[in-house]
């Protein structure tokens, strides 16, 4: 799931202007008392690995301490905590295993995602004086901090600068997100470089507009001297992590989040934990363009952890642990409220994984339905060797959590460093310097690995060869005889070289027939054509010929390679590909099978179909109901103790795959299939007949906290699930598997909330927004004032959508843009829930809390 303390609540129920304000909400604040503190989970509500042991050590006073979401260790006896917004940074202090004291720190500087204690400074990534960017703080004896912008990077929030970690060269690494732009002022050749977007068959935005127009390299790595002269981009390709670290073996990893709207099409990749190794590419990109992990121009991931939310990281170093946990990553999930740990094993220039809970929610393990919210928003290992960890984000109540081991195993310290792949890893060191950089010795040094059978040996060869003049090595790649090599350097030569070199590289392709080649190598190869026309244009000639290699190779046993060679053939526009396409789709076995090649066939023009053909492609929309979901993706929602439920931009991806189908279609096809195509929109437009109530009240927070003790028992199922309706909850938000999808789903909402975040988010809907749910506000130099979400992007103009109940859009040209700004308002009106009594609002809070299933906290 996107990013740190995503808010998992109420959002896009209406479009309201800005300007006309929400007196009544800004009645509430002026009147409210400031934020108590809320029940937090026990010790004796959380599973603890064996022969671990957790304690909560303190409680943060939300009106005077914030909600906390990040965390760093400082000098020994010392941790650093973050709030959002313009909470405080908070320094702990410490002693025998309890906390001696807390102190605020005048930074000047808030929203800090990114903590780091090093070279006697803090270094806060995070909204300072400057504005989002990298600051180093240093400590006078007596007097005020001194704040020092190292650099700017222009971007807060849940997408914006986030974590830090020291490496062993003695730089500061960032993690930003994927809507941080690349800074300007960047040190020359950096080792990550090149990067396009590389679609032969045309993308979609995501659904629901999140993202839209954002392009590689979505989120990155930067690394900066100590004094912040020299900042060089580092690797990039990710959805959104929030946080890296390094292990013992100096590599860094980092925890990628999924796009949890993307839940059943063919492109969501879950959560992951990947090998950030120098130059890398990690493939995320924007909407439907999600780059697979057999491409051979991205690296995959080392384990797929599946649904939730990445926030902290760290390694086990220092951890008074047993061997094997003092070599773990520790990685928190906010979403379920999990503490993994992730045990790397060596395998070749990289690793593999397997993973564990640590520490997570008892009904987790129970598979009971019943949680207590654990909203992990970091974890460091401390100088006492415990493991400590925050919880907090969105305004939830924080707290602090010490993890030590109690067990009979020995915690010496050990030598944690991997001796199995080392001589791999330096391997791959050698060619990864090299990245970015012209060196006479590169292509001597790097050119025998393209042979490797290790993929990332492979990589760094490749990325080390496109470093140098294109001139120097086409000529080489062309002649090359053996085809694991051949492909890599074609690769490089399709993503250097100009259109002039195509002819060339494509005849060296040619001998190399996909029925002589093994899976992975036909992959590669299908890239290489892929990559090349994107970059050098479409084949000058000869697509007879290579229309005729595909057809042969599709469909074939590989289901991977069936989806790559008929992107080309769409791509080519084949002759008979409707066909094979439609044939496929009646073969497939599963939803997102299906999907990808409704998808595809959207594209292919007028002429090449029957209006049988187009008949049964829309009978699709429909028949897909039949089909099952993807087997691992169901496996990932078992893990988080969850039912399975379309991602929220589902039906808006099929309306608008329908909406590009029928622009491809003749006047007399469209007319011919026009009841067809209403019926299938009918289909895929949610529709909740909600009946009007009367007011029963205009509630208050301070009216209704008082009886939220009485949410987790006694409670009435039927009245929560009627309240879900009558508020209008039902009309943007899924529960389980009932509702809409405009708005997030709120089928795991008590997993990281409890009854008064709730409670807030339905009475004071805009006190709290989130990225991903807010809404924009668009003044144009004609005087118009637009607000609503973007769902679709162009090189001339932007597309808004103000109503998200309406498909209608405001298309507003780029060059009459005056201003673009986050709207401070909520999409979900206030007051929804005035039309309940008071035990129909406990009610539904019990029902949002249960998943939609009946629970402890219900007597009927």
């Amino acid at each position: 799931m996107s990013r740190i303390f995503c808010l998992p609540l109420f959002a896009l129920a209406a479009a309201l202007m800005p300007g006309s304000g929400n007196p009544q909400l800004a009645a509430q604040q002026k009147k409210k008392e400031p934020p108590k503190k809320q029940p937090v989970a026990q010790p004796a509500d959380l599973y603890v690995a064996p022969g671990f042991k957790v304690d909560l050590l303190y409680v943060s006073d939300p009106a005077t301490e914030g909600s906390w979401i990040n965390m760093c260790a400082e000098k020994p006896g010392k941790l650093i905590v973050s709030g959002q917004g313009g909470q405080p940074i908070l320094r702990f202090t410490i002693k025998d295993g309890a906390v001696a004291g807390v102190e605020k720190l005048n930074l000047g500087i808030s929203e800090a995602m990114g903590l780091l204690y090093a070279y006697n400074s803090l270094y806060v990534n995070g909204a300072g004086p400057k504005g989002y960017g990298l600051y180093r703080c240093r400590e006078s004896a007596d007097g005020p901090w001194t704040v020092e912008p190292l650099k700017i990077f222009g971007s807060g929030g849940e997408h914006g600068a986030h974590g830090l970690a020291l490496g062993p060269d003695g730089k500061i690494y960032v993690m930003n997100g994927n809507h941080t732009k690349v800074p300007e002022g960047l040190a020359p050749n950096p080792p990550y470089f090149n990067y396009k977007e590389d679609h032969v068959v045309p993308r979609q935005w995501d659904g629901n507009g999140h993202a839209a127009g954002i392009y590689a390299p979505g989120g990155y790595v930067v690394r900066l001297d100590p004094d912040g002269k020299s900042c060089e981009l580092v690797l990039g390709g990710f959805r959104n992590a929030y946080d890296h670290t390094f292990n013992a073996d100096g590599e860094l990893f980092t925890f990628d989040s999924d796009m949890e709207w993307d839940w059943g099409m063919p492109w969501y990749r879950p959560t992951r934990i990947n090998h950030c190794t120098v130059g890398s590419e990690h493939g995320w990109r924007s909407g439907t363009g999600v780059w697979p992990d057999y491409y051979p121009d991205n690296l995959p991931p080392i384990v797929n952890i599946g649904v939730g939310s990445p926030t902290g990281v760290c390694y086990g170093a220092g951890a008074a642990f047993p061997v094997s946990y003092q070599k773990a990553m520790y990685i928190c999930d906010w979403t379920y409220g999990r503490l993994m740990a992730v045990h790397l094993t060596p395998k070749g220039a990289s690793y593999s994984a397997t993973f564990e809970n640590l520490v997570c929610p008892l009904g987790l393990m129970k598979k009971d339905g019943v949680k207590k919210p654990l909203p992990l928003s970091d974890a460091v290992i401390g100088s006492d060797g415990a493991l400590y960890f925050t919880i907090g984000g969105r305004n939830n109540q924080s707290a602090l959590y010490r993890v030590t081991y109690v067990g009979t195993e020995s915690t010496a310290p050990a030598n944690l460093k991997d001796k199995d792949g080392a001589e791999a890893r330096e391997l791959r060191h050698t060619l990864e310097a090299f990245h970015g950089k012209r060196d006479g010795n590169a292509l001597r040094t790097a050119w025998p690995h393209l042979e490797s059978e290790d993929r990332y040996i492979r990589f760094a060869a490749r990325v080390a060869i496109e470093s140098q003049p294109v001139e120097e090595w086409e000529a080489k790649a062309v002649a090359q005889t053996k085809p694991t090599g051949a492909l890599a350097a074609l690769l490089a030569m399709a993503r250097s070289a100009s259109s002039k070199s195509q002819p060339a590289l494509l005849n060296a392709l040619d001998r190399f027939p996909l029925a002589n080649l093994t899976d992975e190598q036909r992959l590669d190869k299908l890239r290489v054509l892929q990559v090349s026309f994107v970059r050098q244009g479409p084949a000058p000639g000869g697509a007879k010929k290579l229309i005729a290699e595909l057809d042969a190779a599709f469909p074939g046993p590989n289901e991977s390679i069936n989806r790559e060679a008929f992107q080309l053939l769409v791509f080519l526009n084949a002759p008979g590909i409707v066909a094979k396409g439609l044939k496929k789709m009646a073969d497939a076995r599963t939803q997102p099978d299906m999907f990808h090649y409704l998808f595809h066939l959207r594209t292919v023009p007028i002429g090449s179909w029957t209006m049988d053909q187009r008949k049964e492609y829309l009978s699709y929309w429909t028949n897909r109901k039949k089909l099952a979901q993807s087997p691992d993706l169901l496996g990932w929602f078992k893990a988080a103790d969850r039912p399975y439920t379309d991602g929220s931009s589902f039906n808006n991806f099929l309306k608008n795959f329908l909406r590009e189908a029928v622009a491809n279609m003749s006047p007399a096809e469209q007319k011919e299939l026009a009841s067809l195509i209403a019926s299938i929109n009918k289909d895929i437009t949610p529709n909740f007949d909600v009946k009007a109530r009367e007011v029963v009240k205009q509630w208050k927070m301070d009216e209704l906290v008082p009886r939220l003790d009485q949410v987790e028992k006694g409670r009435n199922f039927e009245k929560g699930k009627e309240a879900f309706a009558a508020a209008q909850c039902i009309k943007c938000h899924r529960l389980g598997e009932t509702g809409g999808s405009i708005g997030p789903d709120l089928t795991a909402v008590g997993s990281r909330f409890g009854p008064r975040e709730i409670l807030e988010s339905i009475v004071e809907p805009s006190k709290v927004l989130s990225d991903q749910y807010q809404n924009e506000v668009f003044r144009t130099g004609s005087g118009k004032t637009v607000t609503g979400r973007v769902v679709d992007y162009t090189k001339d103009s932007i597309a808004v959508q103000p109503d998200p109940l309406s498909p209608e859009r405001v298309v507003i040209k780029k060059d009459d843009i005056e201003s673009r700004t986050p709207s401070k308002v909520s999409p979900m009106p206030a007051n929804l829930a005035d039309v309940l009594t008071q035990d129909e609002i406990l009610d539904l809070i019990a029902y949002m809390q249960s998943q939609g299933k009946r629970g402890k906290a219900f007597s009927r």
